[in-house]
């Protein structure tokens, strides 16, 4: 496959993920700063805050910052004394968390280090952990999915549905309506305390920093679910600083997650009536599944997930989480493949790319006996870490309803295998991750259990007034390495494709917060008529609601980031 010597460290499995993946690892990396230029440069700030220099890295390493100034407030009350302290300085403040994204909501690239932006690492102090009642947990905005859904298995409490990663930070995942995959089985009954949305329709209230017209200064407010401001915080895009939330939750499940090889994806991604095992059989019988298709292949990684409180006879009991090492870190073959294209421009190795990660995986869930395994839900939903390979990512969700998630899938799967056909035709190869496929429910309040809760204004999975029967979000996602050529591109086909087919009419796409979208040909976050038009036109009268409210809780726009002036001018 190489032609480089077995020593040469740019091409071994060690060098590709020492340069191209390790140097975009989103860890902050701190460097204390000298009291005497701290001093000069970031005169008056609260002497019993720490501060440092730091690198900030997004997760794919596209947004890449270094030198900014950081802080780590020990507790709220710090964390309102740095505000206060941005806002009389003319500085803005940057919440960060794991730094697990793709979107420049936090930094942009390019910024450049003496810019007056002050990162506010969360995940140092604000990580407390507590039952405030039976199904209610306290949780500080920085603790980690992990920390927190162990913490709740311990108290035999669980969500229904989570995120893949685990080093994500409740913060973080809040702001941008963090999710699943997961909606009722067949006969399901939801259980209390859970919800099918994402994790922002389990908040019960939350404590932010916000501005305080009668002091004429930012403080701390807690604010209830009920609240009309605080559905504008639910998901605030990085536009606010949360300290702490009261989420509700429920009794954990025990949960099988059985992975397959063998479907071919013409089968399961096949129009709506046609026989054999579709996707949406699998949703109606079980209610959680994920598909992963590799690009330029014929046969998905398909898991399915179901809730067994016994463990059945052929599962492998699972006591913690991450049960797929041979995705968790990179396998030589993918790595010297990767690290071909990316330094040689190899681009044309996606096909073979794509079928060693499709031979990786069904050959590693035979190996290490993880195509059927068993045991509480935070053992088989958490199962990506950061040593994973490291790659750009779009994301939509269509919102539909039940009914329809096969036409959705089918319709999107086709124009994407045409379009990839075609640009390989030409000798392209803008893809050569995989299409993720995930399916949850909406944000409904009264999963809640709270009378008067109101939905998140900006949740992609916030409810359409308009279209009831909408009660069902398909998850579109398209994978390739960083620096792909025509990446940006296809995936502006793939943007104005799902634009125009799910318009509202019958379905309607909304953008995922946390990854690519507004595409041009050479950029993602760049198309003004899909910041200024299309985006918020999904959210109906909903979007100017939130933007009225987080202009009115930051006023003096401490929290507000380039993107933030594009989306909300």
């Amino acid at each position: 496959m190489s032609n480089h010597q077995p020593g040469d460290p740019s091409w071994t499995r060690r060098g590709f993920l020492g340069t191209a993946a390790a140097a975009l690892l989103g860890a902050p990396v701190l460097v204390a700063a000298d009291p005497a230029v701290a001093a000069q440069q970031l005169p008056d700030f609260p002497p019993d805050v720490p501060l440092s220099r730091t690198a900030y890295r997004n997760w794919d390493g596209e947004i890449t910052v270094t030198g900014l100034w950081a802080c780590a407030p020990e507790d709220p009350a710090q964390a309102v004394d740095v505000v206060n302290w941005a806002y009389r300085h003319g500085w803005t403040v940057r919440p960060r968390g794991a730094s697990h994204g793709w979107s420049p909501l936090t930094v942009p690239e390019g910024l450049p280090a003496d810019a007056p932006v002050l990162l506010v690492d969360t995940a140092a102090h604000l990580t407390g952990l507590a039952l405030a009642a039976a199904d209610e947990v306290r949780a500080g905005a920085g603790v980690t999915l992990e920390v927190l859904l162990t913490y709740l298995e311990g108290h035999g409490l669980g969500v229904t549905a989570a995120p893949a990663p685990g080093d994500l930070t409740l913060g973080g995942a809040l702001a941008v309506d963090a999710h699943g995959t997961a909606v009722p089985a067949r006969g399901e009954q939801r259980l209390p305390g859970q919800t099918y949305g994402s994790l922002s329709n389990r908040v019960l209230s939350l404590t932010a920093v916000v501005w305080d017209a009668d002091s004429g200064a930012y403080a701390l407010r807690t604010y209830r679910r009920d609240e009309a401001d605080c559905a504008a915080l639910l998901t605030h895009l990085g536009r606010s600083l949360v300290t702490e939330v009261v989420l509700r939750v429920g009794a954990n499940s025990n949960l099988r997650c059985v992975s397959r090889t063998d479907i071919p994806a013409k089968e399961l991604f096949a129009a709506p009536g046609t026989d054999g095992r579709s996707l949406a059989g699998f949703l109606e019988a079980e209610g959680r599944v994920e598909a992963i298709w590799f690009a330029f292949t014929e046969f998905p990684w398909f898991k399915v997930w179901s809730v067994e409180p016994a463990k059945p006879l052929t599962s492998r009991r699972v006591t913690s989480p991450y049960p797929y090492p041979f995705s968790d870190n990179v396998p030589t073959p993918v790595a010297d493949l990767a690290g071909r294209m990316v330094s040689d421009a190899a681009w044309y190795l996606a096909p073979v790319l794509g079928n060693a990660q499709l031979d990786v995986a069904a050959l590693g869930l035979v190996a290490t006996l993880s195509a059927d395994i068993w045991g509480p839900s935070k053992n088989t939903l958490l199962y990506i870490r950061p040593t994973t390979l490291r790659v750009h990512a779009n994301g939509y969700a269509v919102l539909t309803g039940r009914d329809q998630v096969q036409r959705v899938v089918s319709e999107f799967t086709s124009f994407y295998r045409e379009r990839l056909t075609a640009y390989a035709a030409l000798g392209r190869f803008p893809v050569n991750g995989s299409v993720e496929i995930r399916v949850t429910g909406l944000d409904d309040p009264a999963e809640a259990g709270l009378t008067g809760a109101r939905a998140p204004s900006l949740s992609a999975l916030r409810p359409d007034p308009d279209h009831p029967e909408w009660d069902t979000a398909v998850w579109l996602d398209v994978l390739t390495l960083p620096g792909t050529p025509y990446a940006d591109a296809f995936y502006r086909e793939l943007e104005h494709f799902l634009l125009s087919a799910y318009d509202g009419t019958h379905a309607r796409t909304r953008v995922e917060w946390s990854k690519g979208w507004g595409y041009t040909d050479e950029a993602a976050w760049s198309d003004g008529e899909v910041l200024g038009t299309a985006v918020p036109e999904s959210f109906g009268g909903a979007w100017d609601e939130a933007a009225a409210v987080l202009e009115r809780l930051d006023p003096h726009r401490v929290f507000r980031a380039p993107l933030h002036g594009r989306l909300f001018p």
